[in-house]
């Protein structure tokens, strides 16, 4: 493909996306690039535009506009407006545009919001609704008591578990690591392998014919309890959340922590030191703290 190819709109969102893919971008962070130009795409293609260098500065602000009529926040604006931007920079870095109209566009001002963290009360009256769901049960206590991605827990296998660990496999750019499980997460885990139903498949979560328990349907499970619970504003990424404050206000040190959570970036982890409070003194022993 060469760089006249790359002048058609259509052809230089699927050459993006192959950068990224090259690149070893994350699943989610390819698909939310594409979904970005997609839009984008569409509302130029309105204004019958369908070459890349026929979009104009003024285009990228009246999108920016639109996105901000049809009551998209900021902090999504801004992520579309970024997207914007890399798309743009690989398409000049290929020599398809020699100006780039995203240049001089301004992201829009938003407050970062803190990490949210679910309090004692709140992770306990989670978990005694989901008690009698053994496998929901499970699931959360893990997320809870290791800090592990759904994504990544939704990808475990049998053969992840080894005696008192979790095996994380690499994936993507992340690299492997091991996180200890502690008496809670042990209890819970092995009274869900008492019933868990006979399969072929290697997955640990499995749904009750034996296929394995997709993440959207995690997600949308742990929810389901979250409201039943009267947790207003939760997400599954809190439960995580929470392990990383609970153990750096505890005092693990905070490359621990990072290293537990497989964060590529120390300052990740220590932008959760602000919602942990201060923590207690650590006499130089590392102990993964129960929650």
């Amino acid at each position: 493909m060469n760089t006249s190819d790359l002048n058609n709109l259509t052809l230089a969102q699927k050459k993006f996306v192959e950068n990224l893919k090259k690149a070893g971008r994350a699943t989610a962070t390819i698909l939310a690039y594409r979904k970005d130009i997609s839009q984008l795409a569409a509302f130029v293609n309105e204004k019958k535009k369908n070459q890349v260098t026929q979009i104009t500065a003024e285009d990228v602000e009246a999108f920016k506009k639109q996105l901000s009529e049809n009551n998209y926040t900021p902090k999504s604006i801004s992520r579309k407006i970024n997207s914007t931007k890399t798309f743009f920079r690989f398409l000049k870095e290929a020599g398809v545009v020699a100006n780039d109209p995203t240049q001089n566009v301004k992201h829009p001002k938003y407050q970062i919001n803190p990490p949210r963290i679910l309090s004692a009360l709140e992770y306990r009256a989670l978990r005694d609704v989901c008690r009698d769901d053994v496998r929901i049960s499970a699931i959360v206590e893990l997320l809870l008591q290791t800090g592990m991605r759904i994504g990544e827990l939704g990808n475990l296998s049998l053969d992840d578990i080894k005696d008192k660990t979790i095996i994380i496999k690499a994936y993507e750019s992340h690299s492997q690591r091991e996180i200890p499980l502690n008496k809670a997460s042990s209890s819970t885990l092995n009274r869900y392998l008492a019933i868990k139903p006979k399969s072929k498949s290697k997955s640990l979560f499995i749904t009750k014919t034996g296929r394995k328990f997709l993440v959207r349907n995690i997600r949308t499970s742990i929810n389901r309890y979250f409201k039943l619970a009267g947790i207003k504003n939760a997400t599954v990424n809190d439960l995580r959340n929470t392990f990383i404050a609970h153990q750096l206000k505890a005092g693990t040190p905070l490359v621990v922590v990072s290293r537990l959570v497989g964060h590529k970036r120390l300052v990740t982890t220590e932008k959760y030191l602000q919602v942990a409070k201060q923590p207690k003194e650590n006499n130089g022993s590392v102990k993964i703290e129960e929650l």
